[in-house]
């Protein structure tokens, strides 16, 4: 199977041919990917080098002349490093594009901490009028992609190499999905954090729901999901900096008794280099981590 990133780079190349709006800004990373594109449409593909401030401003600035602008890099040199970029040069002045990041918060381990993001959704939600993506399968990359680069807003889609084995319906506007039907809690997975919930969750009493849109945060779909219980026990689990989301959640249940425990990826920095799945573990993501929390949560 390819990955997020492989699909990425293929699809974006049948929209810059497909879609004379499209254009797509780069700053080194998948470079090589878009040889082809770039040739193609040398007017609407640009690489600016390793200037990731300016990868936002122009972006920004095709925007302003009505383009639809797909910027890419990784996601610390994406969100973390142009921040001020994101906040100005396409919110304050109002414009749309399509971020979309690659290296998650641990993809790549060798390239150490500088090439981590976790802490990106969090960064993204101090601004407003921002939709988050995070897909946890290439096709849903692809789907949620493709909605994206045919609207107007200013959308996120944050990719990894971390997939899930299948993947899941993400038709537009697609809030949370029910994955398992319980009545002792409800844990939310988001992208590809679902098979590892699901391995860790096997047996337990509780709704599992399916996230791959988090912003905005689908906060009908979770009061369904808690249902006429007269309290409600609610797990999150995200691919990206634990407890991004509490407070989406406790504001979506706040005329009702809860409690909501935020999983993801710790704020102590890891600085041993390891593989992914050590990192899943020491951040208690794997199945049998998120096993032990989340029984030991609704045991309480």
């Amino acid at each position: 199977m390819d990955t997020m990133r492989d699909r990425f780079i293929t699809t974006t190349s049948q929209l810059l041919d497909e879609d004379p709006r499209l254009a797509l800004v780069l700053a080194e990373i998948s470079r090589d990917g878009f040889g082809a594109a770039a040739r193609a449409h040398p007017d609407r593909v640009v690489n600016v080098g390793i200037r990731e401030q300016l990868l936002i401003g122009a972006g920004a600035g095709m925007a302003l002349t009505g383009l639809r602008p797909i910027v890419h890099t990784f996601a610390s040199f994406l969100v973390e490093r142009p921040f001020e970029q994101v906040k100005l040069d396409f919110g304050h002045q109002g414009v749309g594009g399509v971020l979309v990041s690659a290296g998650g918060s641990y993809d790549w381990p060798a390239g150490g901490f500088t090439h981590m993001s976790p802490g990106d959704v969090a960064l993204l939600d101090t601004l407003d009028g921002w939709t988050v993506h995070v897909p946890g399968h290439p096709d849903e990359a692809e789907e949620l992609l493709r909605q994206a680069a045919a609207g107007d807003g200013r959308v996120y889609v944050r990719l990894s190499v971390q997939s899930n084995e299948r993947a899941r319906p993400v038709g537009a506007g697609a809030g949370f999905t029910a994955v398992r039907e319980g009545t002792e809690g409800v844990v939310i997975a988001v992208g590809p954090m679902l098979d590892n919930v699901l391995a860790a969750t096997e047996g337990l009493d509780v709704t599992v729901l399916y996230a791959t849109t988090v912003r905005p945060f689908d906060a009908a779909g979770l009061r369904r999901a808690v249902g006429d219980h007269r309290a409600a026990d609610v797990v999150i689990v995200e691919p990206y900096l634990a407890g991004t989301s509490t407070a989406a959640a406790n504001d979506a249940l706040a005329e009702l008794p809860h409690r909501v425990l935020g999983l993801g990826v710790g704020r102590a920095e890891l600085r041993k280099y390891g593989e992914m799945d050590e990192h899943l573990a020491a951040h208690g993501l794997d199945a049998r981590g998120l096993r032990e929390r989340i029984g030991g949560f609704l045991r309480r």
